[in-house]
């Protein structure tokens, strides 16, 4: 059976999962999660929701959200259908790298996940015409607690492969991480 891998990001809590598929002439097989395997990465870890979100459009941008405390929320993103330039972004008031990004590609046949930790936000760019992202999350979804911020924010300076093609009217209007952006503390 093969076994998962975790490469440390320069971010503290944020890891590149690399999961490794056995197959033979039937197909192939791959273990998406495993609670021994993660547990030097996070002992303990719980999902309590699964989200499949699928993009339409090479060059879109879904993002940057994140939740707050009580509900802030670690997530583990896999692409299961085309292929995005995955971001999460240290939005950890107290951290030493707070507010610098992390991106790596995500694509159906790459066999790499994401894991993001509480304190991160997350967003990503479509790289195919169709992509479809199945996240895992340790809390459900809380409306008066999200949190998000541009895409295009100049203090972020995300660089994002593609020209931008579609952002939702909700996440054009998210603020910047100017002097009024609070950050998130544990």
């Amino acid at each position: 059976m093969g076994r998962m891998s975790f490469k440390e990001t320069p971010l503290a809590g944020l890891f590149e999962v690399t999961t490794n598929a056995v197959g033979d002439a039937r197909g192939s097989f791959v273990r998406t999660y495993c609670e021994e395997e993660f547990a030097p990465v996070r002992a303990g870890l719980h999902w309590t929701q699964i989200n499949l979100s699928r993009t339409s459009g090479a060059g879109t941008v879904r993002g940057l959200h994140f939740q707050r405390p009580p509900h802030a929320e670690a997530k583990l993103i896999r692409c299961i259908r085309g292929k995005v330039f995955d971001v999460a972004v240290d939005v950890r008031v107290d951290s030493p790298t707070y507010l610098r990004w992390h991106a790596i590609e995500l694509a159906e046949d790459n066999d790499r996940m994401f894991f993001i930790p509480e304190g991160f936000a997350h967003g990503f760019q479509a790289l195919s015409d169709e992509a479809h992202l199945l996240y895992m999350h340790t809390t459900s979804w809380a409306p008066g607690f999200e949190g998000q911020l541009r895409f295009d924010d100049p203090t972020l300076a995300i660089a994002w492969p593609l020209p931008v093609t579609q952002v939702s009217d909700r996440d054009l209007a998210a603020p910047l991480a100017d002097t009024s952006f609070a950050g998130v503390r544990a």
